[in-house]
């Protein structure tokens, strides 16, 4: 469908389209032409990804003074979902911008792809092997450089994706490598400007990668052909042209048109301050699934220091101090020429433009002024800084000591009082102490070492100084939280000192100030009134759209009561009652008995779930519900989760029917999708609420209620309900699929947790949905899959997809041009599927 959307002529790959997919991209035509902020909210399984791609790079298109697009995501299965549907987007505007030129593939749907959380299948039987994420080859639009004439699009566009050296290497023996620390540890080792010069000197002499080779040879022609390149395509270039594809997708960032890679390489300074400092202001950034995106933002400036860190960083110190006399004896010179450097300061002795090869540090400092400055003279020689940091390790073991103590227990302390306290023990000045981190990072490197990993609990501390001393002053924006015991494990004490960001704000800032476009959208924002409060910022539009339908093929229900009528709830009081416990049981026995295939049941957490099924086992309901299905749990091992989910979806496949014991906030609750068959019903056994005695929530709360405004339980019911919407929204992906959304709780009665569901979950619940017992629920389900069960009706499905003809209609001074090939989408799983009609 080519059409105009207010001026703007928006090619959008199918034949047709849902009425909320052109309210979303008409709200994002809104928000890119006043070169704002927004935020949108627009229910799963009804194209997202394809109307952000298909809008906003109409929109590069019509604006060639727009600048890139740049696509965030938080796993490495989401970012090839998106390259894919920026291939068939792209793939559809090349042939309707020169028909003349035949298609290359005739763009088909599969049924959908297997998801991972923590490796494929070559993984399962080690816990040991790689990671590896490999795409489906079938039927799908053209990757990699483009055949076209006119390039990707038609207009030359070059589209990259970013992840780790994991995902990207093609060197065998990196490859062979089990983990992220030792790949990139042996990558710097064959890649290093060090090892680079010596092996040029004395050839043969140090173990170098052929392909960083080749693509540093090649010098300015390792420029990159139009095309969309995900990570396998990336590996298939690299490899055919001898480059490291690395190395070769960090330098074509610059000549990139858009771009796809993971929230931390915008979100965590240590990263972004390396991959994405040249991006111009003009890039129009969007955060996809970002419902959680306030607390990416806290872990990226969030530091935990342990005992186990402070005796491996004072390992890490002795090993410094041996190389630094070592290298005195030997090349006295380096160390000189880094002292004049240090004097100069900061960006003058190269650190924050170090070689891409080199560069494994960067400061998570935010503050400018910081890296204007000369390193201070007490810790510009070697040695007195190695010195430097062996007390600051000393002044954190002995306030560790203190709280582990007789006399300690939970403390907390603001950034000022915990430095006045170690700049009063320890004599230091606080100064120095802002440039630790930097510091450390440049001796590193003059110390060539390759094998960084070694020193990351150095770094943490390093990191934990810096930016103590950065933000002590003025509003305290950081909490000290020490705690004697911070382990789930009976008698074992951990006693941990955490630096804990209290403000999400902190670390999105830079990116709302510098670039015009921020777009944050996910399908379950909601209460949406509550992030630009949290993120400290004024989006232009905020929105939350309802699902069109043509059949009710979402059915919420709150379960209040047991068969016996007695109230069901997790709370503290009530969870470890025996008849709450009893009916529970009884009540996953009773549905699923009666829902077909697969059913999911998210628990408050690990140890509620733990609890319940030993319980369970005891009384003989998992030997009741062993009888209707199979019973598979969710683990925090990522392995032998994996394992039972590929288990679990064979036992739907094979018509058995299972059950997944899962965990709310776990890995399975976060973008793996419980389509068709493998999600007829999600249960939700409790309200999923944060741990509300963690004294870092605490030190939160206290923090936006004194500066924000934002009561306690508020954010308590935000947080908790956009976690149940993430969970119960995994079992709809598209308007054909249908499921059971069951919340099992009375507080769920109560307006305050009920209003915070998206509109899209709201508008199938009714009066009738609320205050259910076990029974009435049953009955409730049994109508729904009657009614479910009956054929599609074809004709109220076209109902809900709007031609080009209703497009034109809905802008009536804009004419359109005319309609492309394809199908009316329908999505699936995570991927759209086409139905089969043509246009003329």
């Amino acid at each position: 469908m080519r059409f105009n959307l207010d001026g703007l002529e928006v090619f959008f790959p199918y034949d047709r389209i849902y009425l909320e997919q052109h309210q979303y991209m008409r709200c994002l035509k809104q928000s890119l032409d006043a070169g704002g902020h927004c935020l949108l909210e627009m229910p799963t399984g009804t194209g997202k990804t394809v109307c952000l791609l298909s809008l906003i790079t109409s929109y590069q298109y019509a604006n060639p003074s727009a600048g890139k697009l740049i696509y965030c995501t938080r796993t490495v299965p989401e970012m090839n979902h998106v390259m894919e549907e920026l291939a068939t987007v792209l793939d559809y505007r090349a042939r309707m911008l020169h028909p003349e030129e035949p298609s290359e593939v005739e763009i088909t749907r599969p049924s959908g792809d297997m998801e991972d959380i923590g490796g494929t299948a070559t993984e399962r039987s080690s816990k040991r092997a790689r990671k590896v994420y490999r795409r489906k080859e079938s039927g799908k639009a053209p990757m990699g450089p483009s055949s076209s004439r006119a390039g990707a699009g038609g207009s030359g566009v070059l589209a990259l994706c970013l992840s780790s050296r994991r995902n990207m290497c093609i060197h065998e023996r990196v490859m062979a490598e089990s983990d992220r620390e030792a790949v990139d540890s042996a990558c710097r080792s064959m890649t290093a400007s060090w090892v680079i010069e010596a092996s040029q000197k004395k050839p043969g002499s140090m173990e170098t990668c052929a392909y960083y080779d080749n693509f540093q040879a090649a010098g300015e022609s390792t420029s990159m052909p139009s095309g969309v390149y995900d990570l396998d395509e990336l590996q298939k270039w690299g490899k055919s042209r001898g480059w490291c594809p690395y190395y070769l997708t960090r330098q074509a960032i610059n000549h990139a048109n858009i771009l796809v890679f993971n929230y931390q390489y915008m979100l965590d300074p240590k990263v972004a301050k390396l991959v994405s400092k040249e991006l111009g202001a003009e890039s129009i950034v969007v955060f996809d699934e970002a419902h959680n995106i306030d607390s990416v933002c806290i872990e990226a400036l969030s530091v935990t220091i342990n005992d186990r860190g402070l005796e491996q960083a004072t390992r890490s110190l002795g090993r410094l101090s041996s190389e630094v006399s070592r290298l005195k004896a030997s090349d006295s010179q380096r160390l000189q020429q880094e002292y004049q450097n240090l004097v100069n300061g900061l960006i003058d002795q190269g650190l924050i433009q170090a070689p891409a090869n080199d560069a494994a540090l960067a400061s998570n400092v935010l503050d400018p002024d910081v890296l204007n400055e000369a390193v201070p003279g007490n810790i510009r020689r070697a040695e007195h800084f190695v010195q430097f940091m062996r007390k600051v390790v000393e002044h954190l073991k002995t306030r560790l000591r203190s709280v582990a103590g007789p006399t300690g227990g939970v403390r907390s302390e603001t950034p000022l009082a915990f430095l006045h306290r170690m700049t009063n023990g320890t004599s230091l000045e606080t100064k120095p102490l802002k440039f630790a981190y930097s510091r450390l990072s440049s001796l590193l490197r003059t110390l060539q070492v390759s094998n960084l990993d070694d020193y990351n609990a150095l770094t943490d501390i390093a990191d934990f100084v810096s930016l103590l001393a950065t933000y002590s002053e003025g509003v305290a924006k950081f909490a000290i939280i020490m705690e004697p015991n911070s382990s789930a494990i009976p008698g074992v004490t951990d006693p941990v000192i955490q630096l804990a960001c209290l403000d999400s704000s902190l670390a999105i800032a830079p990116l709302f100030k510098r670039f015009g476009s921020v777009i944050i959208t996910s399908g379950t924002l909601s209460p949406i009134d509550l992030y630009p409060k949290l993120l400290q910022f004024e989006p232009c539009i905020s929105e939350s759209l309802s699902m069109s339908t043509f059949r009710p093929c979402i059915r919420p229900l709150v379960i209040t009561r047991g068969s016996d009528q007695l109230a069901v709830s997790t709370r503290y009081e009530d969870r470890g009652d025996m008849g709450v416990v009893r009916n529970y049981g009884a009540m996953l026995v009773e549905l699923c008995s009666t829902i077909p295939d697969g059913v999911v049941a998210f628990f408050t957490s690990y140890s509620y779930m733990e609890s319940l099924i030993s319980e369970w086992d005891a009384i003989g309901i998992l030997r009741e519900l062993t009888k209707s299905k199979l019973v598979f749990i969710e683990t925090k091992d990522v392995v032998e989760t994996t394992l039972a989910l590929d288990n679990y979806r064979r036992a739907c496949d094979c018509g058995r029917g299972a059950v997944f014991l899962s965990v709310a906030r776990g890995k399975v609750s976060e973008g793996i999708n419980f389509d068709r068959h493998y999600g007829r019903a999600v249960i939700i056994f409790g309200v999923p609420f944060q741990y509300t005695l963690s004294h870092v929530l605490r030190a939160r709360l206290e923090y936006l209620q004194t500066h924000y405004q934002i009561r306690e339980q508020d954010f308590l019911n935000f947080d908790a309900l956009r976690q149940a919407s993430q969970c119960v929204g995994r079992v709809i992906r598209s308007k054909t699929d249908y499921g059971l959304m069951i919340l099992a709780d009375s507080r769920y009665t109560r307006h305050d947790k009920r209003s915070k569901l998206p509109k899209w979950i709201l508008q199938f619940m009714d009066d009738s949905c609320i205050n259910l017992s076990t029974d009435m629920a049953i009955a409730h389900v049994k109508s729904f899959l009657r009614l479910m069960g009956q054929p599609v009706d074809q004709e109220a499905l076209q109902s809900v997809l709007l031609t080009v003809e209703e497009v034109i209609r809905m802008n009536p001074a804009r004419p359109t041009i005319s309609a492309g090939e394809g199908g009316a989408m329908i999505m699936d799983g995570q991927n759209s599927a086409a139905i089969a009609s043509s246009s003329a």
